[in-house]
């Protein structure tokens, strides 16, 4: 009598089996890192946002474009709470709008503010054509 034995596959992977550890390391890792992203304050986006609002205000924003400011701060404010509420994505979320409405705001005065100059100069040339008229005659 005599005893066969078989080589059978019992649906063994192709890859080696430390690749599956690696790649579950990989992905828990990847996981970890994403969390931790989450979990932090947006500190450097504050600080980045309170410079386009005093720059913003320093350009005349709050004379020359006061919705725009005010949008600015407001939202600031409220990232403020949601930063000590610990909501950081949604603080750092109305941080980075707060910076773009406080830009544009910083825009706006200074092409109001050249408008303004663009005004006066014209108003000047305007003055000096009218004293130099008064004076020929």
């Amino acid at each position: 009598m005599e005893l066969k034995i078989m080589n059978t596959r019992t649906g063994k992977s192709s890859f080696p089996p430390l690749h599956h550890l690696k790649m579950a390391a990989l992905v828990i890792g990847g996981s970890l890192v994403l969390a931790g992203c989450a979990g932090h304050p947006p500190t450097e986006q504050f600080a980045v946002t309170e410079s386009a609002v005093n720059n913003a205000v320093s350009a005349g924003g709050t004379e020359f474009a006061a919705v725009e400011m005010k949008t600015a701060q407001d939202k600031l404010k409220q990232a403020e709470i949601a930063m000590h509420d610990k909501k950081y994505d949604q603080a750092r979320t109305l941080a980075e709008q707060a910076e773009w409405d406080a830009r544009v705001a910083e825009r706006k005065a200074q092409a109001m503010k050249a408008e303004q100059a663009v005004k006066d100069s014209r108003q000047g040339v305007q003055e000096l054509r009218q004293e130099s008229q008064r004076t020929v005659q």
